[in-house]
């Protein structure tokens, strides 16, 4: 499963997601790829998606690949909870995303029994939320530390794991295929 990191400037909030579709604009622009592996739009650079590129300069007549005016420079289409709930936009804003499939390190799966879980800025339940981590999306995880006990999908353990820069989540809720920690202490 492909998953995103989205963080938005303007909040300083962040929530990792599972992709569930392509688009909105272009269903083959894999702009996070090389140019030189790039399925379409070879000649645009790393990071741009066409549509972005189509909004802002003309290119392509301003089209997407199936011919459509571009109406927006979207290269994402985030879902109404990723952008309210997780990331606290009311409209459409400029966010940073981050394509998880594309790093590198050990993995784990949300796996909560309801909503998303609470990403906290530190190894602690008291620790402040800066973000969401949306069921089933597949997170990097950089480092472990040990923190609060805390109760999950997993049992009760009082192990964290770093899933990026000031971003923890109960190891409890990330399926990891073991019980011991699958990253370095940070």
């Amino acid at each position: 499963m492909y998953s995103v990191r989205a963080c938005s400037p303007a909040t300083g909030r962040c929530e990792y997601a599972p992709v569930w579709d392509v688009g909105p604009w272009n269903t083959r622009d894999d702009y996070w790829n090389p140019s030189s592996t790039r399925e379409m739009w070879k000649d645009l650079p790393q990071g741009r998606p066409e549509a972005q590129a189509a909004y802002q300069d003309g290119y392509n007549g301003g089209k997407d690949q199936f011919g459509r005016t571009v109406l927006n420079p979207a290269g994402i289409d985030l879902a109404d909870g990723t952008s309210w709930d997780g990331l606290g936009l009311t409209d459409n804003a400029w966010v940073n995303v981050t394509y998880l499939w594309t790093g590198t390190g050990p993995k784990g799966t949300v796996r909560t029994s309801g909503g998303p879980l609470t990403v906290r800025s530190s190894a602690n339940t008291g620790a402040s939320a800066v973000g969401l981590a949306a069921n089933h999306a597949n997170v990097v995880i950089e480092c472990t530390v040990r923190g609060s006990t805390v109760t999950g999908t997993y049992g009760t353990s009082n192990l964290w794991n770093r899933i990026g820069a000031g971003h923890f989540v109960a190891d409890v809720y990330l399926y990891t295929g073991s019980d011991d920690p699958v990253a370095p202490a940070c």
